[in-house]
């Protein structure tokens, strides 16, 4: 079992930055893959990111290339989401999630996790 709770959400006016951050426990030997997904009101959930959390090989939605920036602190058993230039476009509800079990299909979708956090508000102002 494996929780997870996001932090680092705000408003911020367009073209500002935030770094959300997903900090895991219990047994997260089986956290292959850690996600990052958002949600916004009228629209479905999206991925934004994953990062696999043995290779380090990061996957990014074509939306968020060149913007965000996935990571991970092993010591700390916490994945960043470094996010930049950031339009309103981005307001939504942030999740982060992890496959706890294996999973067929892409990393991004968001079929492929089990466990999620709560989530984090990031309101971008124009």
């Amino acid at each position: 079992q494996v929780q997870l709770v996001e932090s680092g959400g705000g408003s911020v006016q367009a073209g500002g930055s935030l770094r959300l951050s997903c900090a895991a426990s219990g047994y997260t030997a089986n956290s292959n893959h850690m996600g990052w997904f958002r949600h916004a009101p009228g629209k479905e959930r999206e991925a934004v990111a994953c990062i696999n959390t043995f290779s380090r090989n990061t996957f990014y939605a074509d939306s968020v290339k060149g913007r965000f920036t996935i990571s991970q602190d092993n010591a700390k058993n916490t994945v960043y989401l470094q996010m930049t230039r950031l339009n309103a476009e981005d307001t939504a509800t942030y999740y982060c999630a992890t496959d706890a079990i294996p999973a067929g299909g892409s990393v991004l979708d968001p079929y492929y996790y089990q466990s999620w956090g709560p989530g984090t508000q990031v309101t971008v102002s124009t």
